[in-house]
Protein backbone atom coordinates (compact mmCIF):
# COMPACT_ATOMS: atom_id res chain seq x y z
CA UNK A 1 0.00 0.00 0.00
CA UNK A 2 1.26 3.47 -0.91
CA UNK A 3 0.60 6.24 1.62
CA UNK A 4 0.34 9.95 0.83
CA UNK A 5 0.59 12.64 3.52
CA UNK A 6 -1.76 15.48 2.52
CA UNK A 7 -2.75 19.01 3.53
CA UNK A 8 -0.77 19.54 6.74
CA UNK A 9 -0.08 22.93 8.29
CA UNK A 10 3.55 23.95 7.66
CA UNK A 11 4.23 23.66 11.39
CA UNK A 12 3.47 19.92 11.31
CA UNK A 13 6.83 18.75 9.99
CA UNK A 14 9.16 17.66 12.77
CA UNK A 15 12.36 16.00 11.57
CA UNK A 16 11.00 12.60 12.60
CA UNK A 17 8.21 12.90 10.01
CA UNK A 18 10.58 13.99 7.26
CA UNK A 19 12.97 11.16 8.07
CA UNK A 20 10.15 8.62 7.97
CA UNK A 21 8.98 9.87 4.56
CA UNK A 22 12.55 9.65 3.28
CA UNK A 23 13.14 6.13 4.59
CA UNK A 24 9.90 4.35 3.72
CA UNK A 25 9.40 3.34 0.09
CA UNK A 26 5.63 3.12 0.55
CA UNK A 27 5.30 6.74 1.73
CA UNK A 28 5.09 9.05 -1.27
CA UNK A 29 7.85 11.61 -1.60
CA UNK A 30 5.33 14.39 -2.03
CA UNK A 31 4.41 17.08 0.47
CA UNK A 32 1.63 19.65 0.31
CA UNK A 33 2.72 22.84 2.09
CA UNK A 34 -0.05 25.45 1.86
CA UNK A 35 1.62 28.87 1.79
CA UNK A 36 -1.49 30.97 0.97
CA UNK A 37 0.64 34.09 0.39
CA UNK A 38 4.24 35.13 -0.16
CA UNK A 39 3.84 38.27 1.95
CA UNK A 40 4.67 38.10 5.65
CA UNK A 41 2.27 40.99 6.26
CA UNK A 42 -0.63 39.09 4.68
CA UNK A 43 0.35 35.87 6.44
CA UNK A 44 0.16 37.73 9.75
CA UNK A 45 -3.29 39.08 8.83
CA UNK A 46 -4.33 35.51 8.02
CA UNK A 47 -2.91 34.35 11.36
CA UNK A 48 -0.98 31.61 9.63
CA UNK A 49 1.62 31.45 12.37
CA UNK A 50 4.72 31.76 10.17
CA UNK A 51 6.51 34.35 8.06
CA UNK A 52 7.63 34.08 4.46
CA UNK A 53 11.20 33.63 5.68
CA UNK A 54 10.25 30.76 8.00
CA UNK A 55 8.25 29.10 5.22
CA UNK A 56 11.15 29.30 2.74
CA UNK A 57 13.51 27.93 5.38
CA UNK A 58 11.15 24.97 5.84
CA UNK A 59 11.08 24.38 2.08
CA UNK A 60 14.88 24.21 2.00
CA UNK A 61 14.91 21.84 4.96
CA UNK A 62 12.32 19.55 3.36
CA UNK A 63 14.29 19.38 0.12
CA UNK A 64 17.51 18.61 1.98
CA UNK A 65 15.78 15.90 4.04
CA UNK A 66 13.92 14.26 1.13
CA UNK A 67 15.93 14.49 -2.12
CA UNK A 68 13.67 14.64 -5.17
CA UNK A 69 10.58 15.51 -3.12
CA UNK A 70 7.59 16.88 -5.04
CA UNK A 71 6.03 20.01 -3.54
CA UNK A 72 2.55 21.44 -3.90
CA UNK A 73 0.82 24.39 -2.27
CA UNK A 74 -2.30 26.54 -1.95
CA UNK A 75 -2.43 30.27 -2.72
CA UNK A 76 -5.11 32.93 -2.34
CA UNK A 77 -5.22 36.03 -4.54
CA UNK A 78 -6.74 39.21 -3.16
CA UNK A 79 -6.99 38.51 0.57
CA UNK A 80 -8.29 41.36 2.71
CA UNK A 81 -5.94 44.35 2.52
CA UNK A 82 -3.59 42.72 0.00
CA UNK A 83 -1.58 45.39 -1.83
CA UNK A 84 0.11 45.14 -5.20
CA UNK A 85 3.44 44.70 -3.42
CA UNK A 86 1.99 41.83 -1.35
CA UNK A 87 0.82 40.23 -4.58
CA UNK A 88 4.25 40.58 -6.19
CA UNK A 89 5.81 38.91 -3.16
CA UNK A 90 3.53 35.92 -3.78
CA UNK A 91 4.60 35.90 -7.43
CA UNK A 92 8.24 35.87 -6.34
CA UNK A 93 7.61 32.99 -3.91
CA UNK A 94 6.13 30.93 -6.74
CA UNK A 95 9.27 31.57 -8.78
CA UNK A 96 11.60 30.91 -5.85
CA UNK A 97 10.10 27.59 -4.74
CA UNK A 98 9.06 26.25 -8.17
CA UNK A 99 6.23 23.97 -7.05
CA UNK A 100 5.30 20.82 -8.96
CA UNK A 101 1.59 21.29 -8.28
CA UNK A 102 -0.55 24.18 -7.07
CA UNK A 103 -4.09 25.11 -6.13
CA UNK A 104 -4.80 28.80 -6.64
CA UNK A 105 -7.99 30.71 -5.88
CA UNK A 106 -9.37 34.24 -5.67
CA UNK A 107 -10.31 35.19 -2.12
CA UNK A 108 -13.96 35.09 -1.10
CA UNK A 109 -15.25 36.00 2.34
CA UNK A 110 -16.57 33.06 4.36
CA UNK A 111 -18.80 33.16 7.38
CA UNK A 112 -17.58 31.86 10.74
CA UNK A 113 -14.00 32.92 10.01
CA UNK A 114 -11.93 35.55 11.78
CA UNK A 115 -11.63 37.52 8.53
CA UNK A 116 -15.42 37.66 8.21
CA UNK A 117 -15.79 39.28 11.63
CA UNK A 118 -12.59 41.34 11.84
CA UNK A 119 -11.41 42.24 8.32
CA UNK A 120 -12.80 44.00 5.27
CA UNK A 121 -12.98 42.32 1.87
CA UNK A 122 -11.59 45.44 0.21
CA UNK A 123 -9.82 44.13 -2.90
CA UNK A 124 -11.92 44.73 -6.02
CA UNK A 125 -13.16 41.59 -7.75
CA UNK A 126 -11.51 42.50 -11.04
CA UNK A 127 -8.21 43.02 -9.21
CA UNK A 128 -8.53 39.62 -7.51
CA UNK A 129 -9.15 37.93 -10.85
CA UNK A 130 -6.27 39.73 -12.55
CA UNK A 131 -3.90 38.78 -9.74
CA UNK A 132 -5.15 35.19 -9.82
CA UNK A 133 -4.45 34.95 -13.55
CA UNK A 134 -0.95 36.29 -12.98
CA UNK A 135 -0.33 33.72 -10.25
CA UNK A 136 -1.62 30.90 -12.45
CA UNK A 137 0.60 31.99 -15.34
CA UNK A 138 3.72 32.10 -13.18
CA UNK A 139 2.86 28.83 -11.46
CA UNK A 140 2.49 27.06 -14.82
CA UNK A 141 5.80 28.43 -16.07
CA UNK A 142 7.68 27.30 -12.98
CA UNK A 143 5.88 23.96 -12.63
CA UNK A 144 6.76 23.13 -16.23
CA UNK A 145 10.43 23.79 -15.45
CA UNK A 146 10.24 21.68 -12.29
CA UNK A 147 8.43 18.80 -13.97
CA UNK A 148 10.80 18.73 -16.94
CA UNK A 149 13.55 17.56 -14.59
CA UNK A 150 11.73 14.20 -14.65
CA UNK A 151 12.29 13.73 -18.39
CA UNK A 152 14.58 10.75 -18.89
CA UNK A 153 13.79 9.31 -15.45
CA UNK A 154 12.02 6.01 -14.81
CA UNK A 155 9.14 6.42 -12.38
CA UNK A 156 6.76 4.16 -10.52
CA UNK A 157 3.16 4.88 -11.53
CA UNK A 158 -0.05 3.64 -9.93
CA UNK A 159 -2.49 2.98 -12.78
CA UNK A 160 -5.89 4.67 -12.42
CA UNK A 161 -7.49 3.73 -15.73
CA UNK A 162 -7.98 4.96 -19.28
CA UNK A 163 -6.96 8.49 -20.13
CA UNK A 164 -9.95 10.81 -20.45
CA UNK A 165 -8.59 12.11 -23.74
CA UNK A 166 -7.58 8.89 -25.48
CA UNK A 167 -8.90 5.34 -25.52
CA UNK A 168 -5.43 4.10 -26.46
CA UNK A 169 -3.66 5.56 -23.43
CA UNK A 170 -3.67 4.92 -19.70
CA UNK A 171 -3.43 7.41 -16.87
CA UNK A 172 -1.87 7.05 -13.44
CA UNK A 173 -0.11 8.94 -10.64
CA UNK A 174 3.56 8.97 -9.81
CA UNK A 175 5.13 9.28 -6.38
CA UNK A 176 4.75 13.07 -6.56
CA UNK A 177 1.00 12.79 -7.34
CA UNK A 178 1.51 14.07 -10.88
CA UNK A 179 -0.63 12.62 -13.64
CA UNK A 180 1.33 10.34 -15.97
CA UNK A 181 0.01 9.36 -19.42
CA UNK A 182 1.38 6.35 -21.29
CA UNK A 183 0.26 3.99 -24.11
CA UNK A 184 -2.06 1.10 -23.29
CA UNK A 185 0.14 -1.69 -24.64
CA UNK A 186 1.34 -5.12 -23.62
CA UNK A 187 4.37 -5.15 -21.35
CA UNK A 188 6.57 -7.50 -19.41
CA UNK A 189 5.71 -8.48 -15.86
CA UNK A 190 8.85 -7.89 -13.78
CA UNK A 191 7.73 -10.47 -11.23
CA UNK A 192 7.10 -13.25 -13.77
CA UNK A 193 9.71 -13.52 -16.51
CA UNK A 194 8.22 -14.15 -19.93
CA UNK A 195 4.68 -13.12 -18.99
CA UNK A 196 3.13 -10.37 -21.13
CA UNK A 197 0.32 -8.32 -19.59
CA UNK A 198 -1.74 -5.17 -20.05
CA UNK A 199 -1.90 -2.81 -17.10
CA UNK A 200 -5.10 -2.67 -15.07
CA UNK A 201 -6.33 -0.07 -12.55
CA UNK A 202 -4.48 -0.67 -9.29
CA UNK A 203 -1.35 -2.05 -10.96
CA UNK A 204 2.06 -0.50 -10.50
CA UNK A 205 4.05 0.08 -13.68
CA UNK A 206 7.42 1.59 -14.50
CA UNK A 207 7.26 4.45 -16.99
CA UNK A 208 10.20 6.24 -18.60
CA UNK A 209 9.25 9.92 -18.81
CA UNK A 210 9.67 11.52 -22.24
CA UNK A 211 7.91 14.90 -21.87
CA UNK A 212 6.38 17.17 -19.24
CA UNK A 213 4.01 20.10 -18.83
CA UNK A 214 2.82 22.03 -15.78
CA UNK A 215 0.25 19.35 -14.96
CA UNK A 216 1.13 16.15 -16.79
CA UNK A 217 4.02 13.82 -17.54
CA UNK A 218 4.12 11.53 -20.57
CA UNK A 219 6.23 8.47 -21.22
CA UNK A 220 6.46 4.90 -22.43
CA UNK A 221 5.73 1.98 -20.17
CA UNK A 222 8.51 -0.50 -19.40
CA UNK A 223 6.91 -3.21 -17.29
CA UNK A 224 4.43 -4.08 -14.57
CA UNK A 225 6.01 -4.27 -11.12
CA UNK A 226 5.31 -4.02 -7.39
CA UNK A 227 6.21 -1.56 -4.66
CA UNK A 228 8.68 -4.09 -3.30
CA UNK A 229 10.45 -4.71 -6.60
CA UNK A 230 10.46 -1.25 -8.16
CA UNK A 231 13.28 0.46 -6.22
CA UNK A 232 16.04 -1.19 -8.23
CA UNK A 233 14.63 0.20 -11.49
CA UNK A 234 13.39 3.71 -10.59
CA UNK A 235 15.83 6.52 -11.30
CA UNK A 236 16.05 9.62 -9.10
CA UNK A 237 14.59 12.89 -10.34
Amino acid sequence: MRIRFTSPHPKDFPDEVLQLIHERDNICKQIHLPAQSGSSRVLEAMRRGYSREAYVELIHHVRESIPGVSLSSDFIAGFCGETEDDHLQTVSLLREVQYNMGFLFAYSMRQKTRAYHRLKDDVLEEVKLRRLEELITVFREEATKANKTSVGCTQLVLVEGLSKRSATELCGRNDGNLKVIFPDVEMEDATDSGLRVRAQPGDYVLVKITSASSQTLRGHVLCRTTLKDCSAHCSPE
